[in-house]
């Protein structure tokens, strides 16, 4: 690590910041650690403070009081249980809609782009009419609270609009994004019986036009529970023909002169579902995972206010699709009454700069993407510090995979000198972070800058021991809002235990390899479960992907542990760019790198040129997959693949039988 950081706030950011000011209110003095400790020991002042800093809109019982005890059973971690706990908010009643609806003026809630560039814009008063005529329409198909509605679109006005009238009403929203395969959707959307299913016809990506009606009449036939099925945008042809569930948008709206234009919110209990997410499903159909209402909004408001900074002034956008939880976590940033910058089609077309004219022409101040997408820019040589006016950036947010320490500097030197870079770390399953950012703290090289508040983050060793400056398991070990209120279809919790709690027992395991840093930081090496062993050293992936794709010759690439004389031998998989190919020379200085970056252990024992990886539909590169293809052995479910007919190129490797 750096021994000097590569950013520091001014002291009058600082000053400004949502946490310096929350941290005056609740804890007078106190510094991040501090804060911290207090924020995880007294879980119910810690979780109060945030409602109240957060304003969240809820019901007032005669005591004026919003709730009867903010935590109950909170020495028990696990699946919540009524009886035993944890249960968070006893009595609160809520509506999500409503708290991410509160404002109704003429600021700009909404703006849209694509490959086409800006579409078009929503102010909060316009956005709170259209969610009242989509509410509407929800209730004449006889939704009502607990009921699912599903949608298969792009990250479009439509997502957030139908996703807002589904909450308004107590219903549970549950989305995928356009490039899920049939068999990807249906082994989502097909565990939970939809009510309404809400469609694109068509949708645009890399400059292809892509028709899903094929796919959308398919995945229609097995859904024989859904009531209605909503096209939404353009489409050439019948919708279903021969069923009558079918039916456009504009003719499913009521009118607006005949439609009311102000929302009713039902109010709710805080654990009452809000969302139903999905695993990957690479090793199995995918778990739906329950989310609720309250949990995710104090989560939301706590990582969007506080560790992000976010205030109404700001535009936040953040490159996702529909199928990610970072779209659910983005469009939370309305509550605040920030404008929420969307953006649908691929990151670099038509052009390399496309995010990058959208962030100057929409004065973006927060911008959210992958470490992936940092890396790739790097490579395409992209210099938006040169090219684009980011007066307004202040802050640039990194998911999706470890950002590596290169990707850090690249930031800094390539893109904006003076702005605060967060690489942030949780899951689908918690549908927020673990770690995060602090506005207020300076910003080391490779490192997350803190573990988030309310949030008992540990690293173990193998016998359940708490570790610091060595890798180890992520965990947490107390309850938070946001664990999942259920697993759908799993009535006696044992998926959900096995999930999280049985490695150690009474302790969240994320299935992160990780270490805690001198600094209070956090080093994600990849995930446990694909972690290599050679020789009995533990070693994270990520740990040779920060090293390999340093290099300009390699577009990205993958490592597995393959089995090999009663041990393991590392085995990494390269794509190059066009017209190279691995030659002994650049093998060696791609062992060199890793030698002299990581260590002797890390090196790979066989390098080995492929054309393509395999990638989950939420575009992460699966290791797992590639070690079962390498191995032999039957994928889980190759649904879960964007790619799966990659993984012949993975089969029977004259090259690692040697």
């Amino acid at each position: 690590m750096s021994h000097a950081p590569l950013w520091t706030p001014t002291p009058d950011a600082v000053d400004r910041a949502n946490l310096t000011r929350f941290t005056a209110r609740f804890r007078p003095g106190a510094d991040y650690a501090a804060l911290w400790r207090w924020s995880v020991e007294r879980p119910e002042e810690f979780w109060a403070a945030v409602w109240e800093f957060g304003e969240v809109v809820a019901e007032r019982r005669a005591d004026g009081r919003p709730w009867e005890a903010v935590l109950e059973g909170g020495d028990r971690m696990g699946p919540p249980d009524p009886v035993t706990g944890p249960r968070w908010f006893r009595g609160a009643r809520l509506n999500f809609a409503e708290n991410l609806l509160r404002h109704a003026d003429d600021r700009t809630a909404l703006v849209w782009w694509n490959e086409f560039g800006r579409q078009g814009s929503l102010t909060f008063a316009g956005l709170r009419r259209e969610v009242a005529r989509w509410q509407a329409a929800l209730e004449a198909e006889g939704v009502r609270p607990g009921d699912r509605v599903a949608g298969l679109l792009p990250n479009c006005p439509e997502a957030v609009i139908a996703m807002l009238a589904t909450t308004s009403l107590g219903a549970v929203w549950s989305s995928c994004s356009p490039d899920f395969g049939e068999g990807a959707v249906l082994d989502r959307f097909g565990q939970i019986a939809p009510t309404v299913f809400i469609a694109a016809g068509q949708t645009h990506y890399n400059g292809k036009r892509i028709d899903l009606l094929p796919r959308l009449r398919a995945v229609a036939a097995r859904l024989p529970d859904t009531r209605r099925i909503v096209l939404v945008g353009e489409a050439s042809g019948d919708l279903l023909p021969g069923d009558a569930r079918g039916v456009r948008l504009d003719r499913w709206l009521p009118a607006p002169s005949a439609a009311p234009t102000i929302p009713v919110f039902h109010r709710l209990p805080f654990d009452h579902p809000v969302y139903i997410l999905y695993s990957s499903g690479t090793t199995g159909l995918p778990k739906a995972i329950v989310h609720g209402a309250g949990g995710t909004l104090l989560q939301h408001l706590k990582e969007l206010m506080l560790h992000t900074g976010l205030t109404r002034d700001d535009r936040i956008f953040y490159y996702t699709t529909c199928g990610w939880m970072m779209w659910n976590w983005v469009v939370t940033g309305l509550a605040v009454g920030a404008t929420v910058v969307l953006y649908d089609g691929a990151p670099f077309a038509p052009r390399p700069e496309i995010l990058w004219d959208m962030a100057q022409a929409e004065g973006v101040t927060i911008f959210g993407t992958s470490a992936k997408y940092l890396a790739l820019s790097e490579k395409s040589a992209l210099e938006p510090a040169r090219t684009h006016d980011l007066a307004r950036l202040r802050a640039i947010l990194s998911t999706g995979s470890p950002l590596a320490q290169h990707s850090y500097d690249y930031v800094y030197g390539r893109i904006k000198r003076d702005v605060h870079l967060a690489s942030i770390s949780g899951g689908t399953d918690i549908v927020s972070c673990f770690a995060l950012g602090n506005p207020t703290a300076p910003v080391w090289r490779g490192e997350l800058q803190c573990r988030g508040l309310g949030m008992a983050v540990d690293v173990f060793d193998a016998d359940g021991t708490s570790i610091t400056e060595a890798p180890g398991e992520l965990v947490c070990t107390r309850p938070f809002p946001s664990m999942p209120v259920a697993f759908w279809n799993d009535p006696d919790g044992r998926k959900y235990r096995a999930a999280y709690f049985e490695h150690f027992p009474g302790v969240w395991r994320h299935g992160d390899w990780a270490e805690r840093t001198a600094h209070d930081g956090l080093i994600i090496y990849g995930r446990s479960d694909a972690t290599l062993n050679p020789g009995g050293v533990r070693i994270g992936t990520a740990e040779i992907y920060r090293q390999v794709e340093r290099l300009p010759e390699i577009v990205e690439s993958l490592v597995i542990a393959q089995e090999w004389e009663n041990d393991v031998r590392v085995v990494l998989f390269v794509k190059l760019r066009e017209g190279i190919v691995l030659d002994e020379a650049l093998q060696e200085r791609i062992r060199r790198e890793i030698r002299l970056h990581a260590s002797p252990h890390h090196v790979p024992k066989k390098i080995l040129q492929v054309p393509d990886l395999p990638r989950t539909i939420n575009g992460k590169l699966s290791e797992l997959a590639v070690r079962a293809a390498v191995h032999g052995r039957s994928i889980g479910n190759r649904d879960a693949l964007a790619n799966p007919q990659v993984l012949e190129l993975f089969h029977n490797l004259p090259e690692l039988a040697v």
